[in-house]
């Protein structure tokens, strides 16, 4: 009876996505080409971040000789005295179709994005990189509750799964605006501080964290540090996309 029910299951499921790739198809989120949710020809001329040319502490696009981000100027600006974290190493910069993909991930709720972003982004994960879990930058309870899911937990649990690590959760969720229509300052003052993990949340030593877009840093400094309070002795950042 169990087998009986198992397959009418299937079949359900299969006929309901037949019938809804029939009325909404699956389109490409840089080109609109239908198909896939990111076709061969888009992903192919996609803004590659140069590992050569970028920053070897903060992942800056252009900061191999001289960074624009991580530089003591900009860090004074920011109360610190270096990065926090061991690395950062994003898959993209975040240009025109860069940005498409992540509107239609993050706001247009297009789930299955998260694996071929995933996908771009391991590998940048440097072999030296020896991470014993992936995290993430847990989004707020009111953001979660806008988009229905949390962008960087799906991320992150790709990127677990390619990379054969454990995915852990052991951040509280925080009460931060939305970052990406505050300056830089104002992000730096959003988030200072308002990242903790959870009573009692166990930390391995060496930590992977992911999110999707790096924009100044802010978020990722501040959650970096939380998790190092929590007991990690090593932290590395891997994202989608970088600005510049």
């Amino acid at each position: 009876m169990e087998a009986h029910a198992t397959l009418l299951r299937t079949y359900v499921a299969g006929a309901t996505e037949a019938l809804a790739e029939t009325l909404w198809p699956t389109r490409c989120a840089v080109c609109d080409a239908p198909g896939e949710v990111l076709c061969d020809a888009c992903r192919a001329t996609l803004p590659y971040l140069d590992w050569w040319r970028a920053c070897p502490r903060c992942g800056a696009p252009f900061g191999r000789v001289q960074c624009t981000e991580c530089n003591p100027v900009m860090l004074t600006r920011a109360g610190r005295e270096d990065v926090p974290f061991a690395g950062c190493a994003s898959a993209v910069t975040f240009e025109e179709a860069a940005g498409r993909i992540v509107r239609t991930y993050k706001d247009q709720g297009e789930r299955r994005l998260a694996t071929p972003m995933a996908e771009l982004m391991v590998r940048m994960c440097p072999p030296a990189w020896a991470p014993e879990v992936v995290v993430f930058v847990p989004a707020s309870s009111a953001a979660r509750r806008r988009r229905g899911f949390d962008h960087a937990e799906l991320l992150a649990g790709e990127v677990a799964r390619l990379l054969g690590l454990p995915l852990a959760s052991p951040l509280a969720r925080p009460h931060t605006r939305d970052q990406r229509a505050l300056s830089r300052r104002a992000r730096l003052e959003n988030t200072t501080g308002r990242f903790e993990a959870l009573p009692g949340a166990s930390i391995p030593s060496h930590v992977l964290l992911i999110d999707d877009v790096c924009t100044t840093g802010a978020t990722l400094y501040d959650v970096t540090d939380a998790l190092l309070r929590a007991g990690a002795h090593k932290v590395w950042c891997l994202t989608f996309a970088r600005v510049f």
